[in-house]
């Protein structure tokens, strides 16, 4: 199928690694040209060289914090000027998570709390905001959250509410957008594979004192496929959602974690 993306513009936050770079190495693999941001310059410009490499599309490499208002505004001005407009954004800068104990109730901190809302959830809203704008005057636009299946299982009191919150915002922007030909959707990937997993393998290999192929095979069996979804499996979600063909989805959610936990969404 042709997603029809050959020459559309597009921006993917928090793009330098894990599912972002994997978002980004799909769209323009697809015909993109693709904005990617992130707060660290050195792997930020080595992201975007190897994967200009690998795609032969144009890949513009922009710093950016999607914690101020401010850097948000330089950083869609820079996408919009560099790239000549912009048609697609994905929403995917966040603190990661999964890295290592969640809090309790007792360890959350408003400090902890404020910090992750700011970049994901209000990060998130000022990009929409930023990139709105132009996707109204040309009739056409994509806004992709990627938020997380802690938004349908508890465990994670920040990772949850967080989730919930970009859900609310994402159909409240599709009721808004959407006559004005921009959809708005969410992704809410599970546990994926990505270049950090051997890592958190190894940690939580330590902690349960368990070889790190046994971390692994409990990974697997965490969802219906029996296999750790991996981020080039996101990004093909994604890619069709950033598409002309995926106009029938709007203001929804995707659940892309492989099929997880036993309740029935309807």
């Amino acid at each position: 199928m042709d997603l029809q993306l050959l020459g559309k513009r597009a921006l993917v936050t928090g793009g330098s690694r894990g599912i972002g770079k994997a978002i980004a190495r799909t769209l323009a693999e697809e015909g993109c040209d693709v904005a990617i941001c992130a707060r660290t310059r050195e792997q930020l410009e080595a992201t975007a060289r190897d994967l200009a490499k690998e795609t032969g599309r144009r890949v513009l490499p922009v710093v950016a914090d999607t914690g101020s208002r401010e850097s948000v505004a330089t950083m869609v001005k820079a996408v919009v000027g560099g790239l000549e407009g912009v048609d697609i954004l994905v929403n995917n800068a966040a603190r990661p998570g999964g890295q290592g104990p969640v809090p309790n109730l007792a360890q959350i901190t408003d400090e902890a709390f404020n910090e992750d809302v700011n970049v994901k959830v209000l990060g998130y809203l000022r990009c929409a905001q930023a990139v709105a704008p132009h996707m109204v005057r040309q009739h056409w636009g994509r806004i992709i959250n990627i938020s997380g299946l802690a938004a349908r299982n508890a465990g994670s009191t920040i990772g949850s509410m967080r989730n919930v919150a970009i859900v609310a915002m994402a159909k409240n922007l599709a009721a808004e957008l959407g006559p004005q030909g921009v959809n708005v959707t969410v992704v809410h990937p599970g546990t994926t594979r990505t270049e950090a997993t051997p890592g958190v393998i190894q940690w939580r290999a330590q902690a349960e004192g368990v070889p790190p192929d046994e971390i692994e095979r409990r990974m697997s069996r965490s969802n219906l496929v029996g296999r750790i979804i991996d981020a080039s499996d996101i990004a093909s979600v994604v890619a069709f959602l950033a598409s002309p063909r995926s106009v029938a989805i709007n203001g929804d959610v995707i659940a892309a974690g492989g099929g997880v936990g036993p309740a029935i969404y309807y």
